[in-house]
């Protein structure tokens, strides 16, 4: 499995590389939204791991502009926790939201959901329009 993560704290990226070890992921993570959408369009990841709270281009820009070309599923790991963030993120496009810290049990969890759900997805078209 690919995992893009995009936050602009190199110790969070880091530290997320170590959690997601274990499932034998590889894991590529970008410091920028603009990198982060770059690097979308260049390896298509099957999950991405998003932070909220970045300069320049926030998380609901960056996940906003992945929807316009990609529907690849997107995980918003932020540190904010306020229902209406919450909401505002689920409607920008996201598909998950987690609040920082995540034990990492628990997010592996989520992104295997996601990535089983959006594989069962391509087997339903796949099958739809070979009929």
């Amino acid at each position: 499995m690919n995992i893009l993560v995009i936050d602009d704290d190199p110790a969070m990226t880091e530290l997320l590389k170590l959690l997601l070890q274990p499932t034998n992921s590889k894991v590529v993570a970008a410091n920028t939204g603009m990198d982060g959408i770059a690097q979308v369009r260049q390896h298509t990841p099957d999950i991405i791991l998003l932070d909220l709270m970045m300069p320049e281009m926030d998380g609901w820009q960056v996940c906003k502009e992945i929807r316009t070309f990609s529907n690849v599923p997107i995980i918003i790991l932020s540190a904010l926790d306020t229902p209406g963030l919450v909401a505002a993120a689920l409607d920008a496009g996201a598909d998950d939201y987690l609040i920082k810290p995540v034990p990492s049990s628990a997010l592996i969890a989520h992104i295997n959901k996601l990535v089983r759900r959006k594989h069962i997805e391509q087997l339903n078209l796949s099958t739809y329009i070979s009929t």
